[in-house]
């Protein structure tokens, strides 16, 4: 399958920060944290394996990224209370967040996940606008790190995590799609 926005096993990543590492009282950081924080979501995620493969394929989006975004952003829906994150800004397993769109769908849909994976892809799209010289990986790791803080505040690929949650979000993620690559998705 061809995914248009890049070859995730190709980005470069540092992985999770001690802060994000903590989550699960993990000792370790870098890249071993993520893997071993999407391994703890691996059982909860699966029953969203064949959606994320549905929506990456249409999307042509890496199913990994979308399985690890949604690791990341609400534990495969473990840290949410109907749907919601605690503070009641973020939505679903990929927290569509309400102050900037209008969430669709139920939490754990196929049309919220649809409906995450295009903010990201458009996230992605801005990026090369804004970074023509990046290579597609380089604006495919903006993106995502886009989707945490937002197009404005990626200013700098060597600088890319400044400001997003954990101060990784974007390398936290990508060491999660790698692993979730090597699961199949």
């Amino acid at each position: 399958m061809a995914y248009i926005y890049g070859d995730t096993m190709k980005i470069d990543t540092t992985g999770a920060s001690e802060a994000t590492a903590k989550q699960d009282k993990l000792t370790i950081k870098g890249v071993e944290a993520p893997k071993k924080l999407a391994e703890h979501d691996l059982a909860r995620g699966e029953k969203y394996k064949n959606m994320i493969t549905k929506v990456g394929k249409a999307k042509k989006m890496d199913p990994a990224v979308i399985a690890a975004m949604i690791s990341r952003e609400s534990r495969a829906g473990a840290v949410l209370k109907n749907g919601w994150e605690p503070a009641g800004n973020g939505f679903g397993l990929m927290q569509v967040d309400k102050r900037s769109h209008t969430p669709v769908g139920a939490w754990d849909s196929e049309q919220h996940v649809t409906q995450a994976t295009e903010i990201l892809i458009g996230f992605i799209k801005e990026i090369k606008v804004n970074f023509p010289k990046w290579t597609q990986e380089q604006c495919f790791k903006g993106g995502i790190a886009a989707y945490n803080k937002g197009v404005s505040r990626v200013t700098s690929y060597e600088n890319i995590d400044v400001k997003t949650t954990g101060l990784d979000y974007s390398s936290d993620v990508v060491a999660r799609a790698q692993w979730f690559r090597s699961k199949g998705y």
